[in-house]
């Protein structure tokens, strides 16, 4: 069990994607209607001062101070002081992984001065760089074309290649431009060469991310004082740590940083768990951002039998590979391809003959990463015999047991690896059920039954009750509501046409179900052409970002379906959304609302679901009407009632229909039920008199005030009647 620190707890977050058009001033001018559906804290994208334009603020160049083109700091202090006033806190997302390498260069100070300083600079400590190789000189793949030397001039004190400027080190300012190149810590590059050249850690596979090394006291103190400050001042009372995997030592930055903060903060990681992976228990957090909940979420309302079909389907219809053999192959190319120059890095580290043991170790790494100073390597399995000597293996494992800044880097690549492997590149390929392609998810086995369900509410709420739970984020490729419409396919796999006759049949299997998703909403046609051309690029079947086709893209318009294509799934996909809406409000863990998804929200893969949003949004009917109401209402009771919702029992139904009841009590007083594969318990007939015991008391219901009492055993016909979701409180209304 975790140690917890006792810490100010949200009852529940609402996140707000900042941007030049939606300022610190905006949100402050929503903070009335945020305050008014039951939040207790609004959660904000990063603050700190980014590449200008930025529309997510991950790209930070100045972490000494906040944001301009947001309002700057008396902006957010002033959002602070208005959020109070409406008894709202503040929720802090914080970048400790990486820096923009931005244009121009000189915006980031701290590596400004290594490139004019090389290792020499005070700066150099900031920085994962490789000095031994390219000549001893760093990399910096930000030119649109390989560079001609010959063009190379000196002016105002800079070196001057196109419309890129660098600083001069220090002597060099009238030599010849091949040897004023070669002179300096750097050397200007064609983006291409990042693929097997570069030499410094970036994020993933953006060169214009250059990872930071917050294990470095100095360079923490520098990069964590001004966000400190705002906690210390109450500006803040919450922290997102964005991709803890990419940092050398997880723990010991969290340890720092919560010594830093305070025991009061509510501290959470952004961690992606693969299926039965548990969190540390002894990182000083309330727990993860909540991608491990999403699953469980989705899962518990997917048809497994049905999502079998659909694979099998899909299959056929492609010609592609089942899900482990995908997944295996985007590994493979991605380690070799886009991380080449991360896995040559590590190659060099572990000496010769290792080279094979270090790829297969990678590579058969079933979770994200491992953690250096675990004697245990926790996930880190051996590979297959044949693919690298056992003696080699043994050794790499040794290795990583004894060199912590070997088993550091071997971690940051793995994780990188999976996220750009499965995440970006086969949850595009894999496509029988896309619903089931999302961050954190399982696609081979995407139904999740509710044993396992109440299984992992029962560990949260033992180990992590503060931990973050949500739908919809930022990085989600489908919003939830988009989700649960595809989702209705594996319901009635029958809906999903073969497609086996498209010239394209992966990408027309993608874009029938993008389209089945999003439904008819504004700039329809607009948003799925931009979706259907990421979706093939990162799938880099036939088209790629680095290597791109433009008369494949050319045809991915065709592959949607014509007028009239489509099955009308809003029968059970609205009650998808709003039996999905209540666990997530009623579960264990802290509840987080992307902007907007209070009522309903289609919102497909950045930048589609990063789109400013109204405050409030137009007036919706139907699902989007029903939706704001449960959210208002549930919300708007954990905030006044947070003893409620603690604790958590399953309930069991009893009769033909008990498998399409998802029951469980919070507290002794709260009471949760609701209708899990709706079509299926349709064509079965209904409930046909399945009942569900109550425990002891009288019930009456929170979300239909009136209605009631009820005790003892109750028909679910009578229970669920009137929707698909119920919350009952014990004792009188």
């Amino acid at each position: 069990m975790s140690q917890q620190p006792a810490t100010v707890r949200p009852t529940a977050t609402y996140r707000l994607q900042l941007r030049p058009e939606f300022p610190f001033a905006a949100a402050s001018a929503a903070v009335p209607y945020l305050a008014s559906l039951g939040v207790s804290h609004l959660h904000l994208s990063p603050v700190l001062e980014a590449v200008p334009g930025s529309s997510h603020g991950y790209d930070v160049v100045d972490h000494t101070r906040v944001r301009a083109e947001l309002g700057g700091e008396e902006g957010l202090r002033a959002l602070a002081r208005t959020a109070r006033a409406h008894g709202l806190g503040l929720v802090l997302d914080i970048v400790p992984n990486h820096m923009a390498v931005p244009a121009p260069l000189n915006l980031n100070r701290p590596l400004w001065e290594v490139l004019r300083e090389g290792p020499g600079s005070p700066y150099a400590r900031w920085f994962d760089i490789d000095w031994e190789v390219n000549g001893g000189q760093l990399l910096l793949p930000v030119l649109g074309e390989p560079l001609d030397p010959a063009t190379v001039r000196v002016a105002d004190g800079l070196l001057c290649a196109g419309e890129h400027r660098f600083p001069l080190r220090a002597g060099t300012e009238g030599l010849a431009p091949p040897a004023l190149l070669a002179a300096q810590w750097y050397r200007p590059a064609h983006w291409r060469e990042a693929r097997t050249g570069l030499n410094y850690r970036r994020f993933f596979t953006i060169s214009e991310l250059i990872g930071v090394r917050v294990e470095d006291p100095e360079v923490f103190a520098a990069t964590h004082a001004k966000l400190l400050e705002l906690v210390a001042d109450g500006v803040a009372e919450g922290l997102r740590i964005d991709h803890v995997d990419g940092l050398a030592d997880p723990a010991g930055y969290l340890r720092r940083l919560r010594a830093a903060a305070g025991p009061g903060v509510w501290i959470v990681v952004e961690k992606i768990l693969a299926r039965g992976e548990r969190l540390p228990d002894d990182w000083p957090v309330a727990g993860t951002t909540g991608y491990d909940a999403l699953r469980q979420m989705d899962g518990v309302l997917t048809c497994g039998a049905g999502a079998a079909e659909l694979a099998a389907r899909y299959r056929r219809a492609t010609g592609l590979p089942d899900w482990p053999a995908t997944a295996a192959a985007a590994t493979r190319e991605v380690l070799t391809g886009d991380l080449a120059a991360e896995l040559a890095a590590l190659e060099r580290r572990a000496g010769p003959g290792l080279e094979a043991a270090v790829r297969e170790l990678l590579v058969a790494c079933p979770v994200y990463r491992t953690y250096p100073g675990r004697a245990d390597l926790p996930g880190l399995v051996d590979p297959p015999q044949s693919a690298a000597a056992p003696e080699a293996v043994k050794s790499v494992r040794e290795l990583l047991l004894s060199d912590p800044g070997f088993a550091a880097r071997f971690a940051q690549t793995s994780a990188a690896l999976r996220a750009k492997s499965l995440e970006d590149r086969a949850f595009y390929r894999y496509a029988p059920l896309l619903s089931a392609t999302e961050v954190g998810g399982d696609p081979g086995s995407p139904a999740v039954d509710p044993e396992e369900f109440h299984a992992y509410c029962t560990h949260l709420e033992r180990d992590w009750p503060g931990t973050g739970t949500v739908l919809s984020t930022h990085d989600t490729k489908r919003s939830a509501d988009v989700r649960a419409r595809i989702a209705v396919l594996s319901q009635r796999p029958e809906l999903m046409p073969l497609l086996a006759g498209a010239p394209d049949p992966q990408q027309a299997w993608v874009a029938f179900q993008s389209a089945l998703g999003l439904g008819e909403v504004p700039e329809r046609t607009e948003r799925l052409a931009a979706a259907l051309l990421k979706a093939a690029k990162e799938a880099a079947l036939h088209t790629s970002w680095t290597e791109p086709d433009p008369a494949y893209e050319a045809t991915l318009a065709g592959h949607l379906p014509g007028p009239g294509a489509l099955p009308d799934v809003s029968g059970p996909a609205g009650d998808g959304i709003l039996a999905m809406t209540a666990l997530h409000l009623t579960m264990p863990g802290v509840p987080e609302v992307y902007q907007g998804g209070e009522e309903e929200y289609r919102a497909l893969v950045d930048p589609d679901n990063r789109r400013p949003a109204s405050f409030p949004g137009p007036p919706q009917t139907g699902t989007g009407a029903a939706k704001r109401a449960l959210t208002t209402t549930l919300l708007r009771l954990r905030r006044e009632r947070p003893e409620l919702f603690t604790g958590y029992a399953p309930l069991s139904a009893e009769g033909p229909a008990a498998e399409h009841c998802l029951a469980y009590t919070r507290s002794p007083d709260l009471l949760v039920a609701v209708t899990r594969l709706p079509h299926l318990l349709g064509v079965a007939g209904g409930w046909r008199g399945t009942l569900l015991p109550l425990p002891p008391g009288t019930w009456t219901p929170a979300l239909t005030p009136g209605g009631g009492p009820l005790s003892g055993v109750v028909p679910l016909r009578d229970l669920l009647s009137a929707g698909p979701v119920t919350v009952l409180l014990r004792g009188a209304p």
